[in-house]
C-alpha cells in the first residue's frame, strides 16, 4: 500500500501482530472497555464483570450459534410465562440456587440470628392483621390444623416486643392463594404482633409438600436436567422490629420427602422443625375438626440494626 508524505498511520497497539485476526478475547476487551466511561462507578463495575463472565462462557463451551438461539428463545419464553401473578424468572432464579446465593450474601446469619432463605414467588404484601390466637385459615380443606408458637428475641435472649409476623403458607392442594381463585385472598395469610413478654401463637395447618409451576419454560428445563419441581413442606414467615435486622425464613418440616433436594435450595438444618401429633381420642381436637393435630414450638432471634 502507497503511503504518501505527511499522512497518518494509526499504530497498532502494542504486543499485537497488525495482520492477525481478531479474537473473541480481542472482542471481549474491547466491550469492557467501551464501558470504562459509565458515570456511575457501581454500574461500570457490575456490568464490565458481567460481560468478562458471559464471555469467558460463549469462549470456554465453545458455544454454538444454535444453542445461542436456544437460549434466547427459553428466556423470551420465561418473559412471556411472567405475569403479576406468576414470576417465571424469580422461578429460574430459585431453580438455579441464585436466589439463595443472593441471600446468603446480602444475609449472612450471626450467631444464633434465625437464619434466612428465600421470599419466594407467592408472597403478598398486606396480608389480613389479626388477633394473636386466630388462625390463619378461612375455609375447609386447608389441611391438618397445627397451633404454631413461639417466642421473638434478641441475641442476649430478652423477649422482643411489638415484633410483627407476617406468615403464609401452601394448602393441602398445594397451592397458594395466588394460584387458586377458589380460595379467598386471604387464606393461610396474616399478620400478628408479639405482646411484652415476645410470644406468638396462631393457628394454621401443617403445610405439605408441593410442586413449584412446572408447566412453563422452567419446567421444562428441570425435566431436561432430570430434576423434581419439589418443594419440602415449609410455612412462610417474615419478622420484623423497630431496631431490628428483618428476617425472610421458612420453617421446614422435618418429615418432608424433599428436605435434600428442595428444588429452590432453599433448606437450611436451623431451620427445619418438628410437627408434634396430638391424638384427639387422648387430648381433644381444636373446634371444627375431628382428626389428628399438630404443635409447633420454634423461636425467632433477631438482630439488632448496628449504630
Amino acid at each position: 500500500m502507497r503511503i504518501d508524505e505527511g499522512e497518518h498511520v494509526a499504530e497498532e497497539p502494542a504486543g499485537r501482530d497488525a495482520a492477525a485476526p481478531t479474537g473473541p478475547e480481542d472482542i471481549s476487551e474491547q466491550v469492557v472497555t467501551s464501558l470504562a466511561g459509565a458515570p456511575d462507578p457501581r454500574l461500570r463495575y457490575l456490568m464490565q464483570k458481567l460481560v468478562r463472565c458471559l464471555h469467558s462462557f460463549v469462549i470456554e463451551t465453545s458455544l454454538t450459534t444454535e444453542e445461542w438461539r436456544a437460549a434466547i428463545d427459553f428466556l423470551t419464553a420465561t418473559g412471556q410465562m411472567s405475569t403479576e401473578k406468576r414470576q417465571e424468572f424469580i422461578l429460574l432464579s430459585d431453580t438455579l440456587g441464585i436466589s439463595m446465593v443472593l441471600d446468603a450474601v446480602n444475609h449472612p446469619a450471626g450467631p444464633s440470628v434465625t437464619e434466612s432463605t428465600v421470599l419466594g414467588p407467592f408472597y403478598v404484601p398486606g396480608s389480613p392483621e389479626r388477633v394473636m390466637g386466630d388462625s390463619i385459615s378461612e375455609m375447609e380443606g386447608n389441611g391438618a390444623p397445627a397451633l404454631v408458637s413461639g417466642t421473638v428475641r434478641d441475641v442476649r435472649g430478652a423477649a422482643i416486643a411489638g415484633a410483627v409476623l407476617d406468615v403464609w403458607q401452601n394448602s393441602a392442594r398445594g397451592t397458594y392463594t395466588v394460584q387458586d381463585e377458589t380460595q379467598p385472598p386471604g387464606n393461610l395469610r396474616g399478620r400478628f404482633r408479639t405482646g411484652p413478654d415476645g410470644r406468638f401463637w396462631f393457628w394454621s395447618v401443617r403445610p405439605t409438600d408441593y410442586s413449584i409451576p412446572d408447566d412453563g419454560p422452567v419446567g421444562a428445563m428441570l425435566k431436561a436436567l432430570g430434576r423434581h419441581p419439589w418443594r419440602a413442606a415449609h410455612l412462610h414467615l417474615i419478622a420484623s422490629a423497630p431496631g431490628f435486622i428483618p428476617v425472610v425464613t421458612h420453617l421446614f418440616d422435618d418429615e418432608s420427602r424433599y428436605l435434600e433436594s428442595d428444588t429452590v435450595f432453599g433448606v437450611k438444618p436451623s431451620l427445619i422443625c418438628h410437627y408434634l401429633r396430638h391424638d384427639p381420642s387422648d387430648e381433644g381436637a381444636p373446634a371444627g375438626s375431628a382428626g389428628d393435630w399438630y404443635t409447633l414450638e420454634h423461636d425467632l432471634v433477631l438482630a439488632e440494626v448496628a449504630e
